[in-house]
């Protein structure tokens, strides 16, 4: 195994993996640099999801490394790879599976309360993410009372609570209308680079990628592109879904 550059916080080297026989990546390689926001693109069932899976540790890749700074996570145990999610990466869906349970800022509080935070730290810090993403106002409700919008939301608030190191989003703005989707994407992007947090970004929305600091184009599950946000072909490339 060879260790990742230096300046690249995840690095992936022939990355394979079929589910139930189905490929669904098939060889792909990338770095992504400390700091920067990586939009990977193309059609659906083009590998998106599986490929930040495997970046996140959530599957092991069949053939191929994956590497988070000098730690090979392909070859972690199952308890180093939930470890690593819980302490330095962090998740977003394209559904927000929040606690019925719980009220707006307990869900999005939650990742710092199970890292043993104080109540009142673990509520201020949610509730400064909510004001950020204008859904303060419902912090008490619990999410039936709540609108599908507002919920994703919060799944983003509590995605952002803990200052990850690595910040996986999987189509986070899918059940938003396009004024949430704008919101919210830039309340994203902005976050990230004033926290220095490293963000892969997997979307079929042209707007949400342009966002990016660079573009990685998947088909059938290879690897097609890399462009940088002032090119126009990076644009082109994400409107292979639409």
């Amino acid at each position: 195994m060879v260790a990742p550059p230096d300046n690249d916080v995840l690095w992936a080297r022939s990355l394979t993996y079929s589910h139930n026989g189905s490929p669904a990546l098939d060889g792909v390689s990338l770095g992504v640099r400390e700091g920067e926001i990586l939009a990977v693109c193309g059609p659906r069932g083009s590998g998106k999801t599986t490929l930040l899976r495997c970046l996140s540790g959530q599957l092991v890749p069949q053939e191929g490394e994956v590497w988070f700074n000098d730690s090979p996570v392909h070859t972690m145990s199952a308890v180093l790879r939930e470890r690593l999610r819980r302490d330095r990466f962090s998740w977003i869906d394209p559904e927000p599976a929040l606690v019925q349970e719980l009220t707006a800022w307990e869900n999005a509080a939650l990742p710092l309360l199970l890292r043993g935070a104080s109540h009142r730290v673990a509520k201020v810090t949610a509730m400064e993410w909510l004001d950020r993403l204008d859904i303060g106002q419902c912090a008490r409700k619990r999410p039936y009372a709540l609108l599908q919008a507002q919920r994703q939301r919060i799944a983003v608030a509590r995605a952002l609570v803990t200052t990850p190191s690595v910040l996986f989003a999987d189509e986070p703005t899918a059940p938003l209308h396009r004024t949430d989707r704008a919101q919210v994407i830039r309340t994203l992007t902005t976050a990230a680079r004033s926290h220095s947090i490293t963000v892969v970004l997997a979307t079929l929305d042209e707007e949400v990628a342009a966002l990016a600091d660079r573009t990685v184009s998947l088909l059938d599950g290879r690897r097609i592109s890399s462009l940088g946000p002032t090119e126009a072909e990076g644009q082109a490339a994400c409107s292979l879904s639409v």
